[in-house]
């Protein structure tokens, strides 16, 4: 039986006398007991923030199992076992040092999330589309050149999907069948379009696609009408479709540092907008309805040089919108 009188003394919480969590981050773990595998009720097990650089196989043996946790430890490869752990729901290995993924990984249809992040993957193999179980997915902070076409299967995906701070130069148009997710941040990659297809992502919230190489966005973005906040700062934008004037729950659109020449006149039919940020384009006029936005809070001007400063600014100063300039 694993020692719990050493380092795990205290990290065990049971019921009916059996222990069901496993609970110590940050408590400077190097290694893990073989023994763990005797504890056969165990369904929770976090042990973030610790210093482990492997896994004992015989954490396969736990038919329990629903979370386990594992970011910021040193691993850089865990048991291919692991794959046979079919109970499993929640796997965190982001922040470690693993380079690919035990093809036996997608055998664990039934998770829920999985977070890969800040890790040093390259690519990530097409059996992914096997997750569909998958609501969350987290692969940020890695190498990724290319997204598997298979990405679009995971159409379970609800909550989030992070493919931030990569090498993308493009993604698959099968991105557009995830009409279920709201959150999808491609921020921090080389992107320089995006398919016509993300018009079909209907549920999406809030996209985040600030530090890429766009030169536009395509028409079907009109169709994103559940979108509250599109964040498209530090790309090569010159002007947006009138397409735009269509995403009527939208509330913040930043566009700062694009040299972003016009913006379309659709965009004053965004009556539920509260923040524009247009700092550092090259904007040389604004069309005179953007005075007459209701909810707008805040307007940000700094470093764009219009020809000349149009006379409802005052007016949205006076009904109270921060107008910086």
């Amino acid at each position: 039986m694993i020692d719990t009188a050493g380092p795990l003394e205290g990290s065990f919480r049971y019921e009916g006398g059996v222990a069901v969590s496993l609970t110590a981050p940050g408590a400077g773990l190097t290694a893990l007991p073989s023994s763990i595998g005797e504890l056969t009720g165990l369904r929770h097990i976090d042990l973030d923030g610790n210093a482990l650089t492997a896994l004992p196989t015989e954490i396969a043996r736990l038919p329990r199992l629903e979370t386990l946790l594992l970011y910021k430890n040193r691993l850089a490869a865990f048991p291919p076992e692991l794959g046979g752990v079919t109970s499993l729901r929640h796997l965190s290995v982001g922040g470690n040092l693993l380079s690919s993924v035990p093809e036996t990984l997608w055998r664990l249809t039934g998770l829920r999330s999985l977070n890969l992040a800040e890790n040093a993957f390259a690519e990530i193999p097409e059996a992914i589309g096997r997750l569909t179980a998958l609501r969350m997915l987290d692969l940020g902070h890695n190498r990724l050149r290319r997204i598997p076409e298979s990405i679009g299967d995971l159409t379970g995906l609800t909550d989030y999907l992070y493919l931030h701070d990569n090498e993308l130069t493009s993604v698959p148009a099968s991105l557009g069948r995830l009409d279920r997710l709201g959150y999808l941040n491609l921020a921090g990659n080389r992107l320089t379009a995006l398919p016509g297809s993300i018009g079909g992502m209907a549920a999406l919230h809030e996209l985040r696609l600030q530090d890429n190489r766009l030169t536009g966005v395509p028409a079907s973005v009109g169709r994103l009408v559940r979108l509250r906040e599109l964040y498209l700062c530090g790309n090569r934008i010159t002007e947006l479709p009138e397409s735009v004037g269509a995403m009527s729950d939208l509330r913040l659109l930043d566009l700062r540092n694009n040299p972003l020449t016009r913006l379309p006149a659709a965009v004053v039919r965004l009556t539920r907008l509260r923040h524009l940020d247009l700092r550092a384009t090259r904007l040389r006029e604004l069309p005179d309805g953007l005075g007459d936005l209701p909810r707008l809070e805040k307007l940000d001007l700094r470093w764009t040089k219009l020809d000349r400063m149009p006379g409802w600014i005052e007016r949205l100063r006076e009904r109270g919108c921060v107008v910086l300039r």
